[in-house]
């Protein structure tokens, strides 16, 4: 009798070990995914000429000359477009984001469903680390309406 408890003991001990080693790893992985998804890759500012109507995050934009940039250093996870008069400004939310291979020039990714663009990821000329701007509920429904997507790149100069 004192056997059987003794292995039934270690049995139990074995599957509490393994949960907590499960818990542990898992908590590694959650904390490395979001820590991945926080940091943008932009250094100072982007200026653009973009020649059609888009859309960053949830802000309908008219064409034209823009700068864009982290909102602040401290939280990496938004960004700031300004048209460079001044007369339309808007927020949207950033995740890391990894290109194919480093762009000879700096540029925007635009995805277009139909007439519609949205602008989409943020790469540095030279750096394959980037900015993912996170869709908006309205990219999604538009994106599940349209099944097919193109995506137009626009390059852009780097301003520090």
């Amino acid at each position: 009798m004192f056997t059987k408890t003794a292995q039934e003991s270690h049995a139990s001990l074995r599957r509490v070990s393994a949960q907590i080693i499960s818990s542990f790893i898992l908590s590694l992985l959650a904390l490395t995914m979001v820590a991945g998804k926080a940091h943008a890759q932009i250094v100072g500012s982007l200026e653009v000429n973009v020649p059609f109507q888009f859309h960053a995050g949830d802000a309908k934009l008219p064409a034209g000359k823009y700068l864009i940039h982290r909102l602040d250093d401290s939280d990496l996870t938004v960004m700031e477009i300004t048209s460079v008069d001044g007369s339309t400004s808007a927020l949207f939310e950033v995740q890391a984001a990894r290109a194919k291979s480093a762009p000879a020039q700096s540029e925007l990714i635009f995805n277009k469903y139909g007439s519609r663009y949205f602008l989409a990821t943020l790469f540095d000329e030279g750096n394959e680390s980037g900015s993912q701007v996170v869709e908006s509920r309205y990219e999604k429904r538009i994106s599940r309406e349209n099944t097919s997507a193109e995506q137009h790149p626009v390059s852009a100069r780097h301003v520090r």
